[in-house]
This record gives C-alpha cells, sequence and structure tokens, in this order.
C-alpha cells in the first residue's frame, strides 16, 4: 500500500487485486512482464512494500531488490536467447508509475537500441568535470555516506 493508503498500480498486482504475467516472487520482491516492452520479455521488478524511489529504498531491501535483479538479468540470455540486458531505474522523472522500479530488457547486438535513450554531452573541460564530482562528493558527505566522500578524486 502508498503511504497515503491508497493502493498505486504496482502495489495492486502485489496484493493480486490487479493481474500481471508474473515471472519472480520473493519475500521482497515481485517481478512481471511490463505492458508496453521495448523488447518482449521486459520485466519490471517491484518492492513488494511501497516506496517511491531508488533513494527511499531502506539499507534491508536494498540486498534483496539487487539480488532479484541479478537473477532477471541472469536469466534473459538463457530464457529468451538474448545476449544481455539493460538495467534501469527512473527517479521521478520517466517514472510513470510512483513506486519503486527496475527494467530488466533483454539485449541483442543489432536489436535496434542504441546506448542509451538520452543525447550525451561532454564537459567544456578537465576543471568543470572535477567541479561537478567535488558537488557529489559534498551532497554525498551530507548523506553520510559511508566513505563515499573520501574517495580520492580519479579518471576511469
Amino acid at each position: 500500500m502508498s503511504p497515503t493508503g491508497a493502493a498505486c498500480a504496482f502495489c495492486r498486482i502485489v496484493t493480486g487485486e490487479t493481474t500481471a504475467h508474473v515471472v519472480l516472487q520473493t519475500e521482497h520482491t515481485v517481478a512481471f512482464l511490463d505492458i508496453r516492452p521495448v523488447f518482449k520479455g521486459h520485466t519490471l521488478l517491484i518492492p513488494r512494500r511501497h516506496i517511491a524511489t531508488l533513494p527511499d529504498l531502506p539499507p534491508d531491501l536494498a540486498v534483496p531488490f539487487l539480488t532479484s535483479t541479478q537473477a532477471l538479468a541472469a536469466a534473459m540470455p538463457a530464457a529468451l536467447g538474448a545476449q544481455g540486458s539493460f538495467v534501469a531505474v527512473n527517479n521521478v522523472v520517466s517514472q510513470s508509475v510512483p513506486h519503486l522500479h527496475a527494467h530488466v530488457v533483454p539485449r541483442t547486438k543489432g536489436d535496434g537500441l542504441r546506448g542509451f535513450f538520452w543525447p550525451r554531452t561532454k564537459y567544456a573541460d578537465d576543471a568543470e568535470a572535477a567541479g561537478y564530482a567535488a558537488r557529489l562528493r559534498s551532497a554525498l558527505a551530507a548523506r553520510e555516506a559511508p566513505a563515499a566522500h573520501e574517495a580520492p578524486e580519479r579518471k576511469v
């Protein structure tokens, strides 16, 4: 159930109020086919508990959520003849249902999906990139993320 007490579309799937083609159920997660798939087999993974976005996911559900995501990504090649998968999570923007969900999409070379769905950009120079990195480290430090802000800057 959502925090307001009203069931969201995904909460109704969890309770069985709405039917879905369920492919995985665990104590903490449910995965089902997307009704508007990018490719056939496109699956949505949700936590059973109503959680709006990834930043809202409590630590005790992070491992079960990621473990289920891994299982789905690993199943795509064996079950669907895919060569791999694409895994994505939207937070608020482009999140059509305000309930945390990971998209796990089967991928095959030459399937027509090119890179990311948005245009790429570049930093003006190394100093601009360093400034963005510093701002992110500062925000992480403010959240008291364990050791994330202590990592020295490095180029990958």
